[in-house]
């Protein structure tokens, strides 16, 4: 699963227990009113693999395994999260991602029988510092986004992305470069 190799998920009790035990926090962390700050950070730190000092994690949060998830601190994830951490999922200190952001690292056989018996696998994803994911981005499994990149709402990443640009679109393109005055302004 975490090593990117072929697995068949239901023929594990290991995977279904690990599901079952982040589907369990995942709703309790939903459930915490926002009021309950300390709450809910007691929550994502038992539900996540990391968590850094001053994230905020807007609900509703989905993961498979929350375990495989690691946010930077100074992070700001806005509403609607799915994080599909089948594979680890990092990301950077002081990133935003907008709301109903997708971070997919599942993967499936192209080959049908293959698919039809079950067989999945997993790619990781990075995401550097400093990165803003606009609303709606998806980022496909294998991707990763290099420090101080924007994505623009709705864009499909397949691919990986350098640091300090501008990319939009599916699938996401770089459109520009960032000057140095722009990364931090």
């Amino acid at each position: 699963m975490v090593a990117g190799e072929l697995y068949v998920a239901a023929a594990s009790s290991r995977i279904g227990e690990e599901s079952s035990r982040a589907a369990e926090l995942a709703e309790r962390f939903n459930a915490t009113p926002a009021r309950d700050g300390q709450g809910r950070r007691a929550v994502l730190a038992e539900l996540l693999g990391t968590l850094g000092e001053d994230v905020e994690v807007r609900a509703p949060l989905h993961v498979d395994y929350g375990r495989h998830l690691h946010i930077g601190a100074g992070t700001f994830v806005n509403f609607g999260l799915t994080a599909l951490d089948v594979a680890p999922i990092r990301i950077g200190e002081h990133c935003q991602l907008g709301p109903n952001v997708q971070l997919l690292t599942p993967t499936h056989p192209v080959d049908p029988p293959l698919r039809r018996a079950g067989w999945e696998g997993a790619a990781p994803i990075t995401l550097g510092d400093n990165v803003w994911l606009g609303g709606g981005v998806i980022v496909c499994p294998g991707v990763s986004i290099g420090d101080n990149t924007v994505v623009g709402a709705g864009a499909v990443v397949t691919r990986d992305l350098p640091a300090d640009v501008v990319a939009v679109g599916n699938p996401a393109r770089v459109i520009r470069t960032l000057g140095p005055t722009e990364v931090y302004a």
